[in-house]
């Protein structure tokens, strides 16, 4: 997909992996090629705050069990 659309259209990609350890959920050279790919001409909006969803449950703001009819 991204080799389809290098150079050709946009995509947007988001991801909770740092484009440096794509190579641990695919084989190395698919991953070099895509990253290559992928932040050629990138515009990059990297964000550093903590999970949302996380902060919530930690809180205990997280899923509540229902008890309703079953």
């Amino acid at each position: 997909m991204v080799d389809a659309a290098y150079e050709r259209r946009s995509v947007a990609v988001t991801s909770n992996i740092h484009p440096s350890g794509f190579d641990t959920i695919m084989p190395k050279s698919i991953a070099t090629s895509a990253v290559d790919r992928l932040l050629h001409h990138a515009h990059l909006i990297a964000t550093d705050r903590s999970s949302v969803r996380l902060e919530e449950a930690l809180a205990g703001k997280g899923v509540v069990a229902f008890e309703g009819e079953q």
